[in-house]
């Protein structure tokens, strides 16, 4: 498996489709369509984004899942805030922070 193989790996496990995932990365569809297919290899400043959209740059280049690696469930999560309006994320992080510091107290 190669670095186009694991990318669209990443980008599938994030739910994204090529046009979303190029956008968030700062990439057109066609370039982000290269790199999945091998035709191109990304630059350095595209693998440096990987990271901001929540895909594992380590995991692209080498095959290893760095530390930083979001499981399935947390990246769902983020996928749907960015779904959600300001509003609901507002409240679901209220709630999360709530929910955190009375398990602490306990």
């Amino acid at each position: 498996m190669g670095i186009g193989d694991r990318l669209r790996e990443e980008r599938e496990r994030l739910g994204l489709t090529q046009t979303d995932f190029a956008e968030l990365i700062g990439a057109s569809k066609n370039t982000q369509s290269n790199y999945e297919k091998g035709t191109r290899k990304p630059d350095s400043d595209y693998l440096m984004r990987l990271e901001e959209a929540s895909a594992d740059p380590a995991y692209v280049l080498t095959g290893q899942r760095s530390s930083n690696y979001m499981t399935e469930r947390e990246s769902e999560l983020i996928r749907l805030a960015r779904l959600a309006g300001i509003e609901t994320v507002d409240a679901l992080v209220a709630l999360l922070k709530t929910t955190v510091q009375e398990d602490e107290q306990r």
